[in-house]
């Protein structure tokens, strides 16, 4: 499930932790609609067309459908690295 986290975290641009406490390997497929695709053109034979085609599927109701989980927006702690001082490196 952490596999799946930060898979989820790279698609979504956010970090997403693992609260399942399930452990082991586990073999899936999820099939979702890129967040994307929705701002492609629309009309015959453009996104939308194709969205109403798969169902248009976001990747939080596939991950609820399909998968039976479920991605909650919460506040907390992160880890980020602040750099406030950068030198320049001598010419040994």
């Amino acid at each position: 499930m952490d596999g799946l986290a930060r898979q989820l975290a790279s698609q979504l641009g956010s970090t997403v932790r693992n609260e399942t406490g399930l452990k082991g390997i586990y073999d899936f497929s999820l099939r979702f609609t890129p967040e994307d695709a929705h701002m492609d053109a629309s009309g015959p034979g453009g996104a939308n067309a194709s969205l109403a085609d798969n169902g248009g599927t976001s990747i939080f109701g596939a991950v609820q459908d399909q998968l039976g989980l479920k991605l909650e927006s919460k506040k907390g702690p992160v880890e980020i690295v602040v750099v406030d001082h950068v030198d320049k490196p001598s010419d040994n």
